[in-house]
């Protein structure tokens, strides 16, 4: 998507670097405030390294933490107009079935979050959505706001209305080194640019280029595996293209939770995976073998043996995708604590696609000096002891 052919400029008044759904959200929201950006990408667009491809994510206004569920509506209303703006379907409401212990405070916080008092037993479940079944002692509650995200198309969207607004995307550019300053300096494989202000959005390798600025910040970057599950008879389960997706909270058998969305990407295949994965190198990502065992797996046939009984309980296809985890799983949205032109926007801890519209706004107005739109201090990285390591 670079254009090597066109002279390349050195100076721009922001560089955002990574080019996954939070920088390109970044980019556009700058864009949209006529700054010259420049948004640099390692790999050549598209790929699969990181953590923004595949076709399906989910949206939902159900949040346990207010501090997210606040920026629901705008999150929802930027998704549409970037809908509006490339006349490109980003979007499918299927809605969202909650799933947990009668009583749960997460679950309570959700259903709060939604406004809504009715709380789901087995019974009316099973005749709502004849696919799942619940246990004993178990509740489900229905955000009907919730659907899909279109990935790989949104990412696409994204971009293109960036590029579309004046923005230069380079890609197969790896960044090699930053030195920060009043103009901050980047230097990649093809080139050395300046910018007064750097925003660094580059998922699992955010890690290692704040390392270069003396910064040391908490963040795991875990080997996902995306998990797809045949109806035992097609079309018997009522879990098809229509169906909703759904979250689990609280149960005690699968402590990191587990997620599923409706057949998109494979017909007939439902994505059922945990909220959790192995600890990685995002360099080494695909040195593990294929034939480890996965012990999510076992997790996963248990849930759909009780769970999802019109499934079959191996999954048929097997993906993977990169999180960054975070310790308290929230985000770090935040200026560097000793070079305040640099912003880092980082730990999405694998919640993150849904909310990008309103993050790259968050981390435009940190870039811009700007009164952020919302109450920051989750996101902050002085959360967390001792980040600020030895000097370069």
């Amino acid at each position: 998507m670079a254009a090597p052919s066109q002279p390349q400029k050195s100076t721009y008044d922001v560089i955002v670097i990574g080019a996954g759904i939070q920088g390109s959200f970044t980019a556009y929201h700058l864009a949209q405030r006529h700054k010259d950006t420049l948004l640099l990408e390692q790999f050549l667009l598209p790929h699969s390294r990181g953590s923004s491809h595949g076709q399906s994510r989910i949206i939902r206004s159900a949040y346990p933490q207010q501090y997210y569920s606040r920026m629901m509506p705008e999150s929802f209303r930027l998704w549409q107009q970037l809908e509006a703006e490339t006349g490109t379907t980003l979007y499918r409401q299927t809605g969202l079935v909650l799933l947990g212990p009668a009583g749960d405070p997460k679950l309570e916080a959700c259903r709060r979050s939604l406004g809504v008092d009715e709380v789901l037993d087995a019974t009316a479940l099973a005749q709502r959505f004849p696919g799942f079944q619940l246990q004993a002692g178990q509740v489900a509650v229905l955000d009907s706001t919730a659907g899909v995200l279109f990935a790989d198309r949104a990412l696409r969207a994204a971009q293109e209305v960036f590029c579309q607004r004046g923005g230069t995307l380079r890609d197969g550019e790896k960044v090699l080194h930053i030195k920060p300053g009043a103009m901050v300096t980047v230097t990649t494989t093809a080139g050395v640019y300046q910018a007064p202000r750097l925003i660094i959005t580059a998922g699992a390798w955010t890690g290692a280029f704040v390392e270069q600025l003396g910064l040391c910040l908490p963040l795991q970057p875990l080997r996902i595996d995306v998990c797809y599950w045949r109806e035992k008879q097609p079309g018997s389960t009522g879990l098809g293209d229509v169906s909703p997706c759904f979250l689990t909270l609280g149960l005690s058998q699968v402590p990191h939770g587990i997620y599923g969305l409706p057949s998109i990407e494979y017909p007939g295949l439902m994505k059922v995976c945990c909220h959790h994965g192995s600890p990685t190198d995002p360099e080494k990502r695909d040195q593990a073998s294929s034939s480890a065992p996965c012990p999510d797996i076992a997790i996963l046939s248990s849930f759909i043996s009780s769970y999802l009984p019109r499934l079959e309980t191996q999954p048929a296809v097997m993906e993977t995708c990169l999180y960054t985890n975070s310790p308290d799983e929230d985000f770090i949205l935040d200026r560097h604590p000793k070079f305040s032109n640099i912003v880092i926007g980082a730990g999405f801890s694998g919640h993150g696609f849904k909310l990008a519209p309103v993050v790259g706004k968050l981390l435009c107005e940190l870039s811009l000096g700007e009164e952020p739109s919302y109450d920051m201090a989750h996101f902050a990285i002085t959360r967390f002891p001792g980040v600020l390591g030895a000097a370069q």
